[in-house]
């Protein structure tokens, strides 16, 4: 596990992950599996693609999750 990449849901965050965090945490992902910090010119594309599809997967995720008691916390918030 890549330790800058933090936990994207409540508990963790108080309110839900924004679009920066949720990129920033694709781009974490994309940059370990990669083994590149910043690709080559002729892999930025190949790259910011892998970025988008992690990052959508993620929000895709993150909205479908349950997470106990937090309606709950909502409701009394």
């Amino acid at each position: 596990m890549c330790r800058s990449i933090k936990t994207l849901r409540p508990p963790a965050l108080p309110e839900e992950a924004t679009e920066d965090e949720i990129r920033a945490a694709a781009l974490q992902f994309v940059r370990k599996v990669s083994g590149f910090r910043a690709p080559a010119v002729h892999n930025q594309e190949v790259f910011d693609r892998a970025v988008e599809s992690i990052a959508d997967a993620t929000a895709e995720l993150l909205a479908g999750l349950e997470v106990r008691g937090q309606a709950a916390r909502r409701a009394a918030g």
